[in-house]
């Protein structure tokens, strides 16, 4: 059983949360958070890059001078790959790295990212994020006083709310998500990963079921 501390906006300690790391994830695999990393990170590339081959630059086919009698080494058309401003022999084409593991392997994984955050002791515990409106001063005097400002760190927050994403939007190196979209990657990336009561409370009663 691991004890977290709870902090309020202001910076204050208010209280503890114990949270059983075990029944997040009884073991840590880093080769399936490996995999899965590289699976959101290849999931995120354009694959857009292309580049000409021989029959798509302009030129004529044409065979440039003819074979014997010149004293130069045979050649065809400009357009081959062999000389300057000729097409590539092995173009590239656009492309997709898209992929997906078993959605059970993904899901694991995500838990054992939050499981070895607890253990790392990179885990911030607030009470709650209160934003009545969008206000991204609140929000980054919030994180002053929790001691984590100035770095990279994932919000977890119970739910949708849009008054905390707007407020946390301008902040740079925060990424704000519900604790039902979490996975391995924005878990990982930052150096701390902030939740609140009620995104822990919800983690524990999926862990439980």
């Amino acid at each position: 059983m691991t004890t977290l501390p709870i902090y309020d906006m202001s910076g204050n300690k208010v209280g503890d949360y114990e949270i059983d790391t075990q029944l997040l994830a009884p073991k840590v695999s880093k080769q399936l958070l490996h995999d899965v990393v590289v699976m959101y990170l290849a999931n995120k590339r354009q694959g857009s890059n292309k580049t000409k081959s021989r029959g798509e630059v302009s030129g004529s086919t044409k065979k440039m001078y003819k074979q014997k009698g010149t004293g130069n080494a045979r050649m065809g058309a400009k357009r081959t790959p062999v000389r300057r401003g000729g097409g590539h022999a092995n173009a590239r084409q656009p492309r997709s790295y898209y992929y997906r593991l078993p959605r059970k392997a993904v899901q694991a994984a995500t838990r054992m990212a939050i499981a070895s955050k607890i253990a790392a002791g990179s885990v911030v515990v607030v009470d709650k994020i209160d934003m009545v409106a969008p206000k991204t001063k609140i929000l980054a005097s919030a994180f002053k006083a929790i001691g984590i400002e100035g770095l990279t760190k994932t919000l977890a927050i119970g739910g949708l709310n849009n008054n905390v994403y707007l407020s946390g939007r301008n902040i740079e190196g925060l990424t704000i998500s519900p604790v039902s979209d979490l996975n391995a990657l924005i878990v990982l990336r930052p150096r701390k990963l902030v939740m609140t009561v009620e995104a822990l409370d919800w983690l524990k009663s999926r862990a439980s079921a």
